[in-house]
């Protein structure tokens, strides 16, 4: 295991992760106090918009592990 890439990527997730699911809650809280729709209506976005989230960190951690792997492959003799 590739603990310096580990560690790079772990900490990028982290940073990436938290901006982007607060900008995902905000978001549903924004909507639906702009259109007046109600606290149920505000959770739903919020949940939706996180489930989008989700996949976003989802697409970045494939990409991320792709360019930095974490596990060392074996030299093929």
């Amino acid at each position: 295991m590739n603990g310096r890439n580990a560690i790079t990527i772990v900490s990028m997730m982290v940073l990436v992760g938290t901006e982007v699911f607060a900008v995902a809650i905000a978001a549903g809280w924004a909507l639906a106090g702009l259109f007046d729709l109600g606290d149920r209506i505000g959770h739903v976005l919020m949940g939706v918009f996180s489930l989008f989230a989700a996949w976003i960190m989802l697409q970045l951690w494939r990409r991320a592990t792709s360019i930095e792997p974490i596990r060392t492959r074996a030299a093929s003799r």
